[in-house]
């Protein structure tokens, strides 16, 4: 047992013991005397300063192959101490510290040190290889589960993950901490019955997962394309949704000719001018605010443009066409 090894390891170095994994978190430690910082915050509060996390990198331990010392570093609150890193193979799993403030643990007391700390690797090796094989399963049912419905799927997940039934997921795009990452840019959620605001809108069920993601899809697409939601979610994208359901021998000149023509003149400026003013409603004044042009231009522009496509951007129906033929073209574009 890994704890009793690491109570012997302190007893015979008449030292304080500490191991962690590669993300110092810590595992097992003895009972601790004169400690510092570092060492009060790892054990108690699960946690490690950046400065100590840096001087750990600085010193190289996460590439030593054998016991170290490394001196007290104030700055990062570090007492003089040992580590020996926990390896198996080329794989680090953590670390294994001996605080020795007063040099009185010598290269000749190590033996004991090593061998605890192959100890430890040897059952963090065991778990890290269940979870790897639990992860490639995950990932597997995963995306089964994202190309289309699957029942097995769906039961072999929620006996994985030990979900309860009726369990709702999310979908994030770009993926965020604390899901399961898609192959793609995005990450599964499970979350509770309210609204999340995630990127596929809604909770869903796990069966749906392939629902999700294309939601989550949809919505970056529409962001891409330029569309101004008030969030970033399945939920707030309104008419985008048309345009996406739009199939695909739908081109955008047969919604209104009018995009095909501001689309292939030499300059776009009438182009980004009839995007903005439609997507703004109409309104002049907020529209020469965000084309940053005075109001005198703007009205230039939207007299050109009705000359060349004979649609007045701020008035009549055809305005209404135009606009959907325009969104249309930009989600074309931002396709993948």
């Amino acid at each position: 047992m890994v704890q009793v090894a690491v109570d012997d390891l302190a007893a015979t170095l008449e030292s304080p013991v500490l191991i962690e994994d590669s993300g110092h978190q810590p595992l097992w430690w003895s009972a601790q005397d004169a400690v510092d910082g570092t060492r009060i915050r790892s054990i108690l509060q699960r946690s490690v300063a950046p400065a100590a996390v840096a001087m750990v990198a600085k010193m190289g331990l996460p590439r030593a192959t054998g016991p170290v010392r490394t001196p007290a570093v104030p700055e990062a609150e570090m007492l003089a101490r040992w580590c020996v890193p926990l390896r198996v193979g080329p794989r680090l799993l953590g670390y294994l510290w001996v605080l020795d403030p007063d040099g009185r643990v010598t290269q000749a007391d190590l033996p004991p040190a090593v061998a605890c700390a192959a100890q430890a690797a040897a059952v963090l090796a065991a778990d890290v290889t269940v979870e790897d094989d639990r992860s490639h399963r995950r990932a597997a049912l995963l995306q089964r589960l994202a190309k289309a419905p699957d029942r097995e799927a769906v039961r072999d997940l929620m006996e994985l993950e030990r979900l309860a039934p009726g369990t709702l997921i999310v979908v994030q795009s770009p993926r965020r901490p604390g899901g399961w990452d898609l192959s793609t840019d995005q990450s599964v959620h499970v979350v509770g019955t309210a609204d999340q605001g995630a990127t596929s809108g809604k909770p869903v069920p796990l069966g749906d997962l392939h629902v999700a993601v294309a939601r989550a899809a949809v919505t970056q697409r529409a962001l891409r394309a330029g569309a101004s939601l008030e969030s970033p979610s399945w939920d707030a994208l309104g008419a985008w949704r048309l345009i996406a359901a739009a199939p695909d021998d739908l081109t955008a000149a047969d919604v209104h000719p009018g995009v095909s023509v501001l689309s292939e003149l030499s300059r776009s400026d009438l182009l980004t001018t009839a995007w903005t003013v439609l997507e703004l409603g109409g309104d002049v004044t907020r529209s020469a605010a965000e084309l940053h042009i005075h109001r005198t231009t703007l009205y230039y522009r939207l007299d050109r443009i009705a000359a060349l496509i004979g649609v007045d951007l701020r008035t009549g129906l055809e305005r209404i066409d135009l606009h959907l033929a325009l969104r249309l073209a930009a989600y074309r574009r931002a396709a993948e």
